[in-house]
């Protein structure tokens, strides 16, 4: 069975990271956590981190969720491409949905199921590989129309809809 990634685990509640990297051992290849947000960006700058499972409140008495949607932010302003799910143990739909609104890609509540949330990091995950960017698919629209023309530049422009400089300009990019 072949391992996703690693996970970074963030959540101020010690027993909660040991459950959970027992739970994420099977499923990826490195589980890495921190139990204080503001290690978050120092560890995703020095280590290649392929999803992030993040608390929602870290703050002993606090439960509005401000503190996650502050990190979710700060992590999808440095990391963009990086998936973040958030949980919390105090899910009402409002926050969830800017929670989403934010970028996050899914959002669990604790006490969680141990199969429904590795489903869903294994579904965000799967996600992420199958989408294609806008450039990736100009790229090869781009391609696949010179190759039409043989390489005829006026005539690939022409089918594109473009000027032959605005296709000179692209290709340069590409």
């Amino acid at each position: 069975m072949n391992k996703y990634g690693t996970i970074l685990i963030v959540d101020d509640n010690p027993s909660i990271l040991t459950a959970m990297r027992y739970l994420m051992d099977g499923t990826f290849e490195r589980v890495l956590t921190l139990d204080n947000p503001d290690d978050t960006l120092k560890t995703m700058a020095q280590e290649e981190i392929d999803i992030v499972l993040l608390d929602m409140n870290f703050t002993l008495g606090v439960n509005n969720g401000q503190e996650g949607l502050f990190w979710l932010r700060t992590i999808r302003k440095q990391h963009p491409q990086t998936p973040v799910v958030l949980l919390t143990a105090y899910a009402d739909v409002a926050l969830a949905v800017r929670g989403l609104k934010n970028g996050a890609a899914d959002f669990i509540t604790k006490p969680w199921d141990n199969n429904e949330l590795v489903h869903k990091l294994k579904d965000v995950l799967d996600m992420q590989n199958e989408i294609v960017t806008l450039d990736e698919v100009e790229k090869e629209h781009i391609r696949r129309t010179l190759d039409r023309c043989h390489g005829n530049l006026t005539q690939a422009a022409e089918l594109l809809g473009i000027t032959r400089q605005t296709l000179y300009n692209k290709m340069k990019r590409l």
